[in-house]
């Protein structure tokens, strides 16, 4: 049986689309029991996202692994009690909700505090809980724009794109469950009850970018750069960039190193340009940067995907593939460490079928830790929660499902 950092935390998640979500799959990939509140009929909207069969789509059940689900109608009094009896046995509360919703609900962190002193309340929000764009509705592409991340994604003579996944949702999650597993940790070495504010933790989408954004911001006050954007290459690093090949892929290299560079330019047959004093660093490197990757295009398109790969391999220049969902299923680095986990599930056809799901990062003990169930189907534990944890009646829990 695994032993899992989390085992005995017990969270509930009043969180819906990707953000609160993925911190709640966090905490459960590694032992928490997360208890996810959802609407009743229609539960989280992530359920009909990409949706292409049966009634649940893959999105939902990879965001919402290892959790219970449970339906009640916060709308209503009835539901709104529960949540206050259940808070009262759990260490953590995840919501992503807009600002003022749970106080207006009369479960605001005063509310929610009074039931359970030691509670962990994790709040998620386009713009965080105070200032003056607090009360303003945003989903993660708004937070990537604002957060300076989308100005810098796609080619410099085209608009704005995005990238292919709701990266900002993600990021803001996992920033979550480590603000959760730090306040829990303060929680649990205090000789006392933490302040109220200790035990609040406000995540904003857009902070959450800006976050990751590297020198964007010091740059602009240091040297009043505005960076822009510059397709497959990286803002002052060569040569870093994708390159295709005779078969018709793209290959990724990195030979930005001072050292690596040496041994890349010999590589592709470009002795001269190993020795050119001008692109000894980076620096002079990212002003010929044109003539460098037509060079190294120049190259490639005489080899395979597989040939390339195999001959900077051979000569540590770091590089890999462009993989799709197909190539990543037959990979055998991700095999070999358990990073997909094959689980039948009803995706509309008449058996259910494997479906291989991501595995749990970061990894413990030599591999991924096994996935211990996908998203749940709508309210398939209420019963097995408030019988278990309020000692509610069947009558009780048929009476509130009829409402």
């Amino acid at each position: 049986m695994d032993i899992r950092p989390l085992d005995g935390v017990r969270v509930l998640e009043l969180g819906n689309y990707i953000a609160a979500p993925t911190a709640g799959r966090i905490l459960g990939d590694f032992g928490a029991e997360v208890i996810k509140v959802e609407r009743p009929k229609t539960g989280d909207e992530l359920r009909n996202w990409r949706l292409y069969g049966g009634d649940t789509s893959m999105l939902y059940r990879t965001v919402n692994r290892n959790k219970k689900s449970i339906t009640l109608d916060l709308r209503t009094e009835a539901g709104r009690g529960i949540v206050l009896d259940l808070i009262r046995q759990c260490d953590v509360l995840l919501e992503n909700f807009r600002p003022g919703m749970l106080e207006k609900w009369g479960l605001g962190p005063e509310e929610l505090s009074a039931a359970n002193p030691d509670l962990v309340i994790t709040r998620i929000s386009a713009y965080g809980q105070t200032g003056p764009l607090a009360d303003r509705p945003g989903f993660a592409a708004v937070a990537e724009a604002v957060g300076g991340l989308r100005e810098l994604v796609g080619d410099p003579d085209r608009p704005p794109v995005r990238v292919g996944v709701s990266i900002g949702d993600s990021i803001a999650g996992i920033y979550a469950a480590f603000g959760t597993v730090m306040a829990l940790f303060q929680r649990d070495r205090a000789s006392e009850h933490l302040p109220l504010p200790q035990r609040v933790i406000d995540v904003a989408l857009n902070e959450s970018i800006l976050s990751v954004m590297e020198s964007l911001v010091p740059d602009y006050f240091a040297y009043g750069i505005n960076r822009e954007r510059v397709g497959g290459r990286m803002e002052g690093i060569a040569p870093s960039n994708a390159y295709p090949c005779a078969d018709g892929t793209s290959i990724i290299i990195g030979g930005n190193g001072d050292a690596i560079f040496q041994r890349y330019m010999r590589v592709i047959e470009r002795p001269d340009l190993a020795d050119d004093p001008e692109l000894a660093d980076n620096a002079g490197r990212w002003r010929h940067r044109d003539r460098l990757d037509a060079a190294i295009a120049e190259w490639t398109r005489r080899h395979t995907r597989d040939e390339a790969l195999r001959i900077l391999d051979e000569a540590a220049i770091p590089s890999g593939p462009i993989y799709t969902a197909a190539d990543i299923a037959e990979d055998p680095q991700y095999r070999a460490r358990n990073m997909i986990q094959t689980f039948p599930v009803d995706v509309g056809e008449p058996e259910p079928k494997p479906v291989g799901f991501p595995g749990i990062v970061p990894v413990i003990g030599g591999q991924s830790l096994p996935i211990r169930t996908v998203g749940p189907d709508l309210g398939a534990h209420t019963r097995e929660v408030l019988s278990t944890l309020l000692d509610m009646s069947d009558a009780e829990i048929e009476a509130l499902e009829d409402n």
